[in-house]
């Protein structure tokens, strides 16, 4: 469905303390295999250590790894010889000023970034898929600081993502709660939010 709709990239979600959209690596696996070439796979991963990420991915099979809370153990250097053509994605959670500084320190490590509004501090982590926005005077700020590609996510709609595009100015747009219905992908805003931004 989402690749009908004219997503060229796909999210599939390993477990996450909270959020939806989870599904198991034997289908995220599945679905890797399935998926053609031209359209990319991503790993949502909420696990902080590089050797268990590199366990994953051997599971998962996707070309990308999106990383949603921060590397703890080993570094971007120890992912990128085990997984070599890997593509490696850090999600930057935008709380405030202070994730300019994170952000421009992971560019060094990775090929892309995804400016996201979850909250790590939290008794329970977001990790994505809130449904809310961030500032996006901040992600626009690091997206002009660093040179490395820049995803947007974090509350996107049919209604806002032509302005979130005009304002961030972002690579691509990474949609999750804005198009689903009863938590499960709903065609109808799939196809919504896809027509809004051919104006952009």
């Amino acid at each position: 469905m989402a690749m009908d709709a004219g997503a060229s990239a796909l999210g599939l979600v390993s477990a996450m303390p909270s959020g939806p959209g989870v599904i198991s690596e034997t289908t995220i696996a599945d679905i890797a295999d399935f998926v053609p070439p031209s359209v990319a796979t991503f790993l949502l991963t909420s696990l902080q250590d590089a050797d268990q990420i590199i366990l994953q991915h051997r599971r998962c099979g996707t070309n990308t790894i999106q990383i949603c809370d921060r590397l703890l153990a080993g570094s971007y250097d120890d992912l990128r010889k085990a997984m070599p053509g890997i593509k490696i994605v850090q999600v930057i959670h935008v709380t405030g000023e202070e994730s300019i500084a994170e952000a421009v320190d992971a560019a060094k490590g990775v090929h892309a970034l995804l400016l996201d509004s979850g909250n790590q501090k939290l008794k329970v982590k977001e990790l994505g898929g809130t449904g809310r926005t961030h500032n996006w005077e901040i992600s626009r700020k690091i997206r002009e600081i660093v040179d490395i590609p820049v995803f947007l996510a974090g509350g996107l709609n049919p209604q806002n993502a032509a302005e979130a595009v005009l304002q961030v100015g972002p690579f691509a747009l990474d949609v999750c709660s804005g198009v689903r219905s009863n938590g499960k992908l709903d065609k109808k805003k799939l196809h919504d939010f896809f027509e809004c931004l051919e104006h952009c």
